[in-house]
């Protein structure tokens, strides 16, 4: 009985131990859950959204030839001019510009087919949500309705990133825009750019010269070397095209025949500069009808021989 006593006592004592541990342990604060790590944003994602994607442009045209030579401000006489620019997207479209050259740099009036844009500024699409809204160019809209944006000229006959702002969609689109040297007549520059025969010291006298043909399809191609004649300091050259039809070129406004009756075309034609993206005309037959196309002829004068 006594024994029993003893067991029953060492048990309650068990009992109220086990409950005060409980109690300890219920008493200690509960850990802290750890925040749910934030995914931070990628570098330059700042904006993004505020930027057309792939899916939401036109297919661009590739208008920048890299065989051009880029021509300055102080390369041409200061005045205004009416001059052609291309640009990467059929969704700007540029419909008359008036180039004006002055003593500190070239700016351009561009005319807009359309009125979709809020403003434009000259550079990329991230270079624009980067900019301050004063940076951006603000439509000028003339007694047609028409949109006009005055805008700065790096240079002719070289790409310009333009950003556009469209007034439905709210975001940036790229384009690339070349102002065209082409309506320039050999009179609008500048003397002392010009590289000319009588500036390179060639005397009278028959030379060879590597030359370039870009514009047109991409079909058509010139020989070279040329041959160059020099004669009281001015030089003639001659081309010789791949086809049999070219009826005749113009030159800075003159028209000028082949010297050949059979054979590929052949032209002599005054070659008023070297190193210079140099604008001509070609008449083909070779379609349905008579057909003017646009090249330029570009003569290195590190090739003359």
């Amino acid at each position: 009985m006594r024994k029993f006593r003893l067991l029953s006592l060492v048990l309650v004592l068990a009992m109220v131990l086990g409950m005060l541990a409980g109690c300890s342990q219920s008493s200690q604060p509960a850990e802290p859950s750890q925040p749910e790590k934030q995914e931070q944003p990628e570098e330059g994602s700042q904006g993004s959204d505020q930027i057309a994607d792939a899916s939401e442009k036109t297919a661009a045209e590739d208008v920048v030839d890299e065989s051009y030579v880029p021509i300055y401000a102080e390369s041409i006489k200061n005045g205004t001019y009416e001059i052609q620019v291309d640009s990467s997207s059929s969704m700007f479209n540029i419909v008359n510009c008036v180039l004006t050259v002055a003593d500190d740099g070239m700016t351009a009036d561009i005319t807009m087919g359309g009125t979709g844009y809020r403003y434009i500024y000259m550079g990329t699409p991230e270079e624009a949500v980067a900019a301050s809204d004063e940076d951006y160019i603000l439509p000028q809209e003339d007694a047609s309705g028409a949109h006009h944006y005055i805008v700065p000229v790096e240079a002719l006959d070289a790409g310009i990133d333009c950003a556009a702002f469209s007034d439905n969609k709210e975001k940036w689109y790229d384009r690339i825009l070349v102002f065209r040297s082409k309506d320039l007549a050999m009179s609008d520059y500048e003397p002392g750019f010009l590289t000319t025969a009588e500036k390179l010291g060639l005397a009278d006298g028959s030379y060879t010269c590597e030359v370039t043909l870009s514009g047109g399809s991409g079909k058509a191609s010139v020989s070279s070397p040329a041959n160059i004649i020099v004669e009281n300091g001015a030089a003639t050259a001659e081309i010789v095209w791949s086809s049999d039809k070219y009826d005749y070129m113009k030159i800075d406004g003159e028209q000028y025949l082949p010297v050949n009756t059979s054979g590929n075309s052949t032209f002599l034609i005054p070659l008023a500069a070297f190193d210079f993206n140099l604008p001509v005309l070609a008449d083909t037959i070779a379609m349905s009808t008579p057909h003017e196309i646009e090249y330029t002829l570009n003569f290195d004068s590190s090739t003359i021989q």
